[in-house]
């Protein structure tokens, strides 16, 4: 968590590589969000990213406010006629109050100053409200290749991983959430990649870039040549997943 007037920007940098290579979210986490809000006319998405997960909150709000304190994440974002992307941080929407039917923040909540957002949202939500705070843990390809991303993550890259990165690994749950909490079903994204789209997101972890600029591009050199080493020849599409981790509130 950062404080209340800073921004540990990790993305700006890799904005348009992340709206390359980052996985979109799945429509059964959009129809929960639906299911269980009020009504469907506002969603508001803090920390958007590129818009992964708003232009899916499009299928089912009738207006998506999606924002990001990084401008160049927000140049990069994906465009939707429903969706209007704002350069905001999560703690300061600059919504008006009490029009939010869901809020929420997919893998985007480490990053921020949560009794600040807290409240932002609080302000900004109409009574009966949900917020949801979204993550997934680490890709997941099959017996052969997981290991060798296992080992760059924890072995390589993880003295670099800022240290936000720890709720990532434990699904949120050591996140304070002073909400009614709802039980959420297990989700996950699903995508088929070539290796080359694994490593493109890859390079899109915050600790590679920080690894880089370290030591230098060897590191991730010799994990290129693992991967390429363990997924053998085969170019076709091969199926990827990533478990969901979601707190779930009502205000």
């Amino acid at each position: 968590m950062t404080r209340r007037n800073s921004f540990k920007d990790h993305f700006s940098a890799t904005a348009a590589a992340y709206a390359a290579h980052r996985p979109t979210y799945p429509g059964a986490l959009t129809d929960l969000l639906a299911e269980l809000a009020p009504r469907s006319d506002l969603a508001w998405d803090a920390g958007c990213g590129s818009g992964q997960l708003s232009v899916r909150l499009a299928d089912r709000f009738a207006r998506v406010v999606a924002t990001d304190a990084s401008r160049q994440q927000i140049a990069h974002a994906a465009p939707h006629p429903h969706v209007t992307y704002v350069a905001a941080r999560a703690e300061a929407s600059a919504l008006a109050a009490g029009g939010v039917d869901v809020a929420v923040a997919a893998q985007a909540a480490h990053w921020f100053d949560l009794p600040a957002y807290y409240a932002e949202v609080r302000r900004v939500a109409r009574p009966g409200g949900v917020l949801a705070l979204v993550s997934y843990g680490l890709v997941r390809v099959d017996a052969v290749v997981d290991p060798v991303i296992d080992r760059f993550y924890t072995q390589v890259l993880g003295p670099h991983w800022p240290p936000e990165r720890r709720h990532v690994d434990d699904g949120y749950r050591a996140l304070p959430f002073p909400f009614e909490e709802i039980g959420a079903p297990g989700l996950e994204m699903r995508a088929s990649w070539t290796r080359a789209d694994l490593v493109g997101y890859v390079e899109t972890w915050s600790a590679v870039w920080a690894l880089e600029r370290a030591v230098g591009s060897g590191p991730l050199e010799a994990f290129r040549r693992e991967l390429a080493h363990a997924w053998g020849a085969d170019a076709a599409g091969r199926p990827v997943r990533w478990t969901l981790s979601l707190r779930v509130g009502r205000l």
